[in-house]
């Protein structure tokens, strides 16, 4: 029965728990607070007396606020976050409790770097790390029945410098864009700009199921997807699930999450049910790039403790299910200027469409010459598995920009500026108003889509941290314009007007650059073999994918830029590899337990229980005993090719303990996943026939069933 209970609305208590600027304006007198705005505007290091006063006023709202605690909150490279708690109240020298929160504490952190990875840069013995506090992206409180602590986003680098996260290449990366920008709008006549965005807005696809049903799989329990399942008579033949009713259980859980992440200023804006059973799908509003990878971290964790809460199992493996959807992290990516204007909104002023154009072809020319890291950005262990099918685009990139921007980039000339005029859309019905339609379709095999006033990056997958396929994009995009730039003030010199020299430029770049742009359907053959002429294939395999981080040009650019330096590069393609190696190998060993423990006694029993059962019927005469005998055989058989299988795959695991990490990857893709594959297979026949009260682990049809 339900009972009636009382909930704030959600805009008052948004941003409750988040020490934001209304917070700061609140806490802080006005020069204080001044110059920590110009301090975090500029990118100024803080004073000491500055940070003093901010900490002891952050400290005494987190206190108001029923914290406990204070933390260091950084991005390690393993895709998710790490903490570590210090307390707010200490003894005094008389043994009184005071609280104590300093100006260096806020500052700088000092946590044991040593098991965090380093590319096997650093040796256990080397453990010192320093975590540096990001003013940029607020400070929250993540609260607990009993308390909460303080979470303040930082930075995580090693004792000599060297960056063992993810948000100082991003940081970097963002400045680069922003830089580049500033300067190109000021060529374009736009010298009231003194500030330049990367917004993103992280569409997040993720499953869930029943929490005790689930916990009886060691595959989803350990691995976060199925290794075994043969496919349900009822999966996605429908397709009535998409954007269909919310399961009320599911919408409970979804109400907790959006409010939980409304109080740390993480406002959901989308929730909805997507393709496959029981796969679900948060939108957050955009904001700031690099608050945009702190919100989507904080998303995920708060969908994970909520999920825990309502019994719930919360997969964001993006392929758990085979043969059905799998879960992306599409990106939604623009350019917005201090003034709030988004530099990728098309207008019908002249002045304005040049530079939706110009920074349009810069993202093409980029993406032409540097396809290669979005390609590395992306390749992981779940990619792997999704990408290429079920609405996931493939790996290959290429931009999509629809029709009417592509047939306008092609032919662009002085006349080209003026976008052409939407139509209206009339549906024949007089009480519904006249809708306006987009100046072209949607396609959904395309990893890269102008989609109105902004691209849709939808090749990261949904476990992936997006700070590092955001750090790629917006570095390819700094480059790509950067070249604008000098083809611009290469061409200024002549005497021509400032729009035609922009148009010039862009009329260059597109075509240097128009080997990206594909309109039609990315999942066929020809595409495959079109892609491979132009040059967009460079890797077949994910551990070739993520090698592409060290081809020369690639280093080159990314130094250049500033957002990789020395051996950075390295660092981050051996972590991504040694993460890639792992994820299999745990999967080996998992999947080896199931048959063993599982599977095989599984089949075994039901072997014992049609043998007895054919020994019956020979006792009264039965003649017709082919067919069971032939089925005992079947039976027989996939218990022998399993004990086969099992032995091989034992063998795999003890031979890649020996080899190096580019010889394990090899192994991995040309025997290790073959033979997992074949495995499934026998698995999913045997599934079949055998008794549903004797197979050990929930099947497809019952997992994928949030019923009460």
């Amino acid at each position: 029965m339900l009972q009636n209970q009382s909930y704030p609305k959600m805009r008052d208590i948004f941003s409750s728990l988040v020490f934001d600027r209304k917070v700061m304006r609140e806490k802080l007198n006005s020069d204080v607070y001044e110059r920590l705005i110009s301090a975090i505007e500029d990118g100024h290091a803080l004073d000491a007396s500055l940070s003093d006063i901010v900490a002891t006023a952050m400290k005494d709202w987190a206190l108001s606020k029923g914290a406990t605690h204070w933390a260091h909150w950084f991005h390690p490279m393993t895709e998710l976050t790490a903490e570590k708690h210090l307390s707010f109240t200490l003894p005094s020298p008389d043994g009184t409790p005071i609280d104590v929160f300093r100006g260096k504490d806020l500052v700088q952190g000092d946590p044991d770097a040593s098991s965090f990875p380093s590319g096997g840069r650093r040796s256990t013995f080397e453990a010192r790390g320093y975590s540096a506090w990001d003013p940029t992206s607020p400070a929250f409180i993540v609260k607990t029945e009993k308390g909460g602590t303080l979470c303040i986003p930082s930075v995580f680098l090693s004792y000599d410098g060297t960056p063992l996260d993810h948000k100082i290449p991003l940081l970097r990366a963002l400045s680069a864009i922003e830089e580049r920008s500033l300067k190109l709008l000021k060529l374009l006549g736009q010298r009231g700009v003194h500030s330049v965005k990367l917004t993103i807005g992280a569409e997040q696809e993720y499953f869930l199921l029943d929490r005790p049903r689930a916990q009886l799989r060691p595959d989803i329990r350990f691995c976060g997807r199925t290794l075994i399942g043969a496919k349900p008579a009822k999966d996605q033949k429908l397709d009535h699930h998409y954007m269909g009713a919310i399961p009320p259980r599911v919408l409970d859980y979804m109400d907790d999450v959006g409010r939980d992440l409304a109080q740390l200023g993480v406002p959901v804006m989308t929730r909805h049910n997507e393709s496959a059973r029981c796969q679900f799908e948060f939108a957050p509003l955009y904001s700031d790039a690099n608050m945009a990878c702190d919100q989507n971290q904080i998303l995920m964790e708060t969908m994970r403790k909520l999920a825990r809460k309502h019994e719930l199992r919360l997969l964001f493996h993006e392929k758990p299910f085979a043969e059905m959807n799998g879960s992306g992290k599409h990106i939604n990516i623009s350019l917005m200027d201090n003034e709030g204007r988004n530099l990728l909104k098309a207008s019908n002023n002249h002045r304005r469409n040049a530079v939706f154009l110009t920074f349009i072809a810069g993202l093409v020319l980029g993406v032409s010459e540097y396809h290669s890291l979005l390609q590395a950005s992306i390749a992981t262990a779940g990619n792997l598995l999704r990408l290429g099918g079920h609405e996931a685009p493939p790996s290959i990139m290429s931009i999509y920009l629809g029709q009417t921007l592509t047939e306008l980039l092609m032919r662009i000339d002085k006349s080209g500026l003026t976008m052409p005029e939407k139509g209206q859309l009339n549906i024949g019905l007089s009480k519904l108003p006249e809708l306006t339609p987009f100046d072209s379709d949607r396609n959904r095999t395309s990893p890269i889509a102008f989609t109105g006033d902004k691209f849709e990056f939808r090749a990261p997958g949904a476990s992936q941290s997006i700070a590092l396929p955001v750090t790629m994009f917006a570095s390819i995009w700094a480059w790509g314009l950067e070249q604008i730039t000098e083809m611009i003030e290469a061409r200024a010199t002549n005497g021509m007007e400032p729009i035609d020299v922009a148009l010039d430029a862009v009329n260059e770049a597109v075509k240097r650059g128009r080997d990206v742009l594909f309109e039609g359907d990315a999942y066929t053959s020809e595409w495959q073999a079109e892609a491979r002429r132009r040059g967009l294939i460079q890797a077949e395999s994910m551990p070739e994918k993520i090698d592409l981080f060290l081809l020369p040009k690639n280093r080159e650019m990314l130094e250049h830029l500033g957002v990789y330096k020395g051996s950075e590069l390295e660092t981050l393609c051996d972590i991504r590899m040694d993460s890639f190696e792992r994820a299999f190998e745990i999967e080996m060993s998992i999947l080896h337990a199931m048959l063993w423990e599982g599977i095989i006694p599984a089949i075994s029993k039901q072997l014992i229980l049609e043998s007895n059962s054919l020994s019956a019927l020979d006792g009264i005469g039965f003649l017709e005993s082919a067919p069971l005998k032939n089925y005992i055989h079947d039976i027989g058989c996939f218990k022998a090719a399993l004990i086969v299988d099992a032995k091989k795959l034992s063998a795999l695991k003890e031979k890649m303990a020996v080899l190096g990490a580019r010889e394990r990857a090899a192994l991995l893709m040309n025997e290790v996943i073959p033979l997992m594959n074949s495995i499934r297979a026998v698995c999913d026949a045997a599934e079949l026939i055998v008794s549903d009260e004797i197979w050990p682990y929930p099947t497809y049809r019952n997992l994928l069933s949030l019923s009460v």
